[in-house]
């Protein structure tokens, strides 16, 4: 008797009235929503606008989700071509069935069309990119819980996954490895790698992207060992698995050939954000010194003119106001003698 286990939902759907909202759906919208939102962080960061990161991925997203879907229907054809298959189910991603190695592959082919149009450099976009696809990646993997799939070897472990039984598809109940769990958390363990690594070591050029393949290969060789479900196998091992070794290697080798051809990180990624960045910067300046000018010019201040004469005997000087006339009658009141003294000869008389 299983003391423990983690249990499978009874529905992968629920209905809002007549719209249905499924599970594996909404797992992929909620990861690609958080991956886009991290990589924007990570894009203005590294000196992009922001908003960038979203328009670029209007290209990537539906390229990766073909993608992802091509590379499912040709390494599991059987259900949709094979004897007794029904080639239209092969549109119902709904239902599941996403490669990641298309996704991401097709994926890319989307985001360089994107940087292309902006003039950006896809090495840097992958870069900022990478931890957010890896925590997309992690969500998505509920997707599985939600449909009941890609499930593990069977075992009693206390977080074990319960598995109901569906004659219709050959699914036998039981208690089995939670792969989508595995899977989830080695993602989390991937993005915290590889913002680590990015801000410790400063990596550019696409080595972040280069970093974040090369971790979720490592740990998806191990966990897609695990699965039971049905796959083609080559010398003994599925299909994902040499996929995963193979991707593994390239991976590593883009990683340290671009470490000696181009060390450190873009100084641009996107051209003008600098200027823009500075042109807001100097408004937010000017706007200040407005402000602080209008402050100023509130107050009015009445400054007493200096009582000096000039040489020819008139008053020099501002006249303000009353002080001004009074200065004046004052000198017009003086007396010849007082006039007739040379500049500097005496002080001058207070009204």
């Amino acid at each position: 008797m299983d003391l423990a286990f983690i249990p499978s939902p009874s529905t992968g759907v629920v209905y809002l009235g007549p719209v249905p909202l499924r599970g594996y759906a909404f797992c992929i919208i909620i990861g690609v929503f958080v991956g886009v939102w991290l990589g924007n962080k990570r894009w203005v960061q590294r000196g992009g606008r922001s908003g960038t990161v979203a328009d670029i991925a209007v290209w990537a997203v539906p390229f990766g989700l073909v993608g992802g879907r091509l590379y499912h229907v040709i390494t599991t054809y059987e259900p949709y071509f094979g004897p007794n298959g029904h080639p239209l189910d092969a549109f119902k991603v709904w239902q599941g069935g996403l490669g990641i190695w298309g996704a991401v592959a097709l994926g890319a082919v989307g985001a360089w069309i994107g940087c292309r149009r902006r003039g950006i450099p896809l090495p840097a976009y992958a870069d900022a990119l990478a931890p957010g696809l890896a925590l997309g990646q992690a969500i998505g993997r509920w997707g599985n819980w939600f449909n009941q799939e890609l499930y593990g070897k069977p075992t009693d472990v206390p977080w074990a996954l319960k598995i109901s039984s569906d004659p219709a598809i050959g699914r036998i109940g039981g208690t089995y490895h939670p792969t989508f769990l595995y899977e989830c958390l080695w993602c989390i363990g991937v993005a915290a790698l590889v913002i680590w690594a990015d801000k410790r070591f400063r990596l550019g050029h696409g080595r972040v992207f280069a970093l974040y393949v090369a971790a979720y290969c490592a740990g998806r060789a191990w966990i897609e060992y695990m699965r039971v479900d049905e796959a083609h196998h080559i010398l003994g091992l599925r299909l994902n698995v040499w996929t995963a070794l193979i991707v593994f290697v390239l991976a590593v080798a883009y990683f340290v050939i671009s470490a000696k051809k181009a060390p450190g990180r873009e100084a641009v990624v996107e051209p003008g954000a600098q200027d823009d960045a500075d042109a807001e910067g100097a408004g937010s300046a000017e706007g200040a010194e407005d402000e602080r000018d209008g402050d100023g010019g509130g107050k009015v201040s009445v400054e007493k003119a200096s009582p000096k004469t000039a040489p020819d005997g008139e008053a020099a000087g501002p006249a303000t106001d009353g002080a001004g006339d009074a200065e004046a009658g004052a000198a017009a009141e003086k007396s010849p003698e007082d006039t007739a003294k040379p500049a500097g000869s005496g002080s001058t008389k207070k009204s």
